[in-house]
């Protein structure tokens, strides 16, 4: 660690689907962890757009594409003593590991910091990968590695329809996708081939929970995970177009911790040094899994695990990579516990994708293992209902939650709900609302049943709210005092702050009673915060709690489990 005295980072390199604002702020992050230590940094990044080529982050910058021609050169100019890899996704691992492959490193005896470059060809050469993990009898998905159509074709029909294939050395699941027949997978093929040499032909798991683990290592062995988190939808959608959900929700004990003791025995033997990330499919059935992959450096997943756990991922790995132990470090965010310490949510954290699809004609809405995303919102809250609802609203689609939308017109329900689009979770909301049974959209979606009956609590207390439309005409001819009386009656009051705690605004609440009717739609949801004031009913503690205790008969499922 003393003689390294400057280091090159590789950076995040130009916006596109798949590869964006998540490796700008790991980038960003090591740049910080770099300055720290008194280390000269140079970036080379094209983007100037991002913060990493702001004044003052990096102490060199090179405005050049990530390509191995352009890094050479600066490289030759420099002579750094380091090169840090696995801060600028897929496109700056690539470069890493042909600038080994072609000798630029040992020619200029540039060290590669944290996970050895053996270790990145390992998890991204598909056919390497499964053999290492052969080897500590972990199992992956059955597949073949192909590097022609004729093997492509030869591998489906030995495995068996349906399959999935995907491209070695991929950005955002390119070239990937799921095939029924012969037609579909030549088309596929053809496809996946332009992205890459070498194309994976798996037996498709559709349908299979879909669980990753962000895993931490440093070079004395010592191990931690440091985030678990659970797609809303199942295996056949890519990660990057779920909803995601932090922590893991519908994992049993038994299931949470055979995973993270997996994930560990991975990051060990495969020799990661810093961090990464393992994705699995699971059997909602029984606790069989599959390894999907291993990403050998900060992912997408990596800076949602960092902003939903306080813990930063990205600055300890790339001190981890300078050779520090995890037990020499402090977490900087919370500047009291040290960084070999699990972070423990009570709280949950959702991720929801934003497409934008309307702007482009003839484009198909299906949502598959190909990457068509461009952002995503992170939202906090205590219930998984409140941090959806919060979420939905602020993807910029014009929605106010998981309700109380304008009113969608769907022609096939179960055909929206079988094959998912950018959509799918309010068709999910519209199907509930006419009566579709929780099993029946189950069986139309694999979305996991506990998933559901939150969707469908959302649901209930709409509906409730659907019954106090005489609220709006009462509070015209009360006194004030009479109608702060009316409110406080046990039945207004704990479904009101129901609502509050599941998640809802002012303005859903004033719409599902009607207040849209009679006024404008700011004045509707000002009118209900007035009423909340009038309860005390704010996001602090208040004389609401003693309601439950005072009326216990009124207290019904909806509120149990919060009060």
């Amino acid at each position: 660690m003393d003689k390294i005295k400057k280091v090159l980072l590789l950076g995040s390199g130009a916006l596109k689907i798949g590869q964006a604002g998540e490796f700008d702020y790991s980038g960003a992050q090591a740049l910080k962890a770099l300055k720290e230590e008194g280390i000269h940094s140079v970036l080379i990044n094209p983007n100037i757009a991002t913060v990493q080529t702001s004044k003052g982050v990096a102490d060199t910058v090179y405005f050049q594409p990530v390509k191995a021609e352009f890094v050479e050169r600066v490289i030759e100019k420099e002579r750094p003593d380091g090169i840090l890899l696995s801060f600028g996704g897929q496109t700056a691992l690539n470069c890493g590991v042909e600038l080994y492959e072609k000798g630029v490193l040992e020619k200029y005896g540039v060290e590669v910091l944290g996970t050895p470059v053996q270790a990145i060809i390992d998890t991204e050469d598909r056919d390497l990968f499964v053999k290492r993990l052969d080897e500590i009898g972990v199992k992956t998905i059955k597949s073949e590695a192909c590097s022609t159509v004729e093997e492509v074709q030869k591998a489906a029909h030995e495995l068996g329809f349906p399959v999935i294939l995907r491209a070695a050395y991929a950005l955002g699941g390119l070239g990937s996708g799921f095939c029924d027949n012969e037609e579909e997978l030549l088309a596929q093929a053809e496809e996946a081939f332009s992205f890459s040499p070498q194309v994976l032909v798996e037996k498709s798991l559709k349908g299979w929970k879909e669980i990753e683990y962000e895993v931490v290592r440093d070079k004395y062995d010592n191990c931690i995970t440091v985030c678990n988190m659970e797609n809303f939808d199942p295996l056949g959608i890519h990660t990057g177009e779920s909803i995601v959900v932090a922590p893991s929700q519908t994992l049993t004990n038994s299931e949470y911790h055979k995973l993270r003791a997996l994930a560990i025995k991975i990051i060990r033997h495969i020799g990661i040094v810093g961090e990464c990330n393992v994705q699995y499919a699971l059997d909602p059935n029984s606790e069989d899994y599959r390894v999907i992959e291993v990403n050998a450096r900060l992912s997408r997943s990596s800076a949602l695990a960092s902003k939903a756990t306080g813990y930063p991922l990205a600055f300890v790995a790339a001190k981890l990579g300078l050779g520090y132990g995890l037990f020499d470090l402090k977490n900087s965010v919370t500047k009291t516990t040290s960084a070999f310490f699990e972070p423990a949510l009570d709280y949950v954290v959702v991720k929801i994708p934003r497409w934008d699809l309307t702007k482009f004609q003839g484009v198909k809405r299906q949502l598959g293992s190909s990457m068509k995303s461009v952002g995503e919102v992170m939202a906090i809250g205590r219930t998984f209902e409140e941090a959806l609802q919060k979420g939905l609203r602020m993807i910029g689609q014009g929605m106010h939650g998981f309700v109380e939308n304008h009113e969608i017109k769907i022609p096939d329900i179960e055909k929206s709900l079988h094959e998912p689009t950018d959509m799918r979770v309010f068709v999910v909301s519209k199907a509930l609302k006419i009566g579709y049974t929780i099993e029946q959209i189950h069986q139309l979606t694999m979305i996991d049943r506990w998933f559901l009956q939150k969707l469908k609590h959302i649901v209930d207390i709409d509906q409730q709210l659907k019954e106090y439309t005489h609220l709006s005409e009462v509070s015209e001819y009360m006194e004030p005092s009479e109608f702060k009386e009316y409110l406080q009656s046990p039945e207004v009051a704990l479904l009101l702050r129901a609502a509050k705690v599941y998640g809802f605004s002012d303005f859903q609440i004033a719409r599902a009673i009607g207040l849209e009717n009679r006024m404008k739609m700011e004045q509707a949801g000002l009118t209900i915060r007035k009423w909340r004031k009038m309860l005390g009913l704010v996001p602090t503690v208040n004389q609401i709690d003693t309601l439950a205790a005072e009326y216990p008969a009124q207290t019904n499922y909806l509120y149990l489990s919060y009060l």
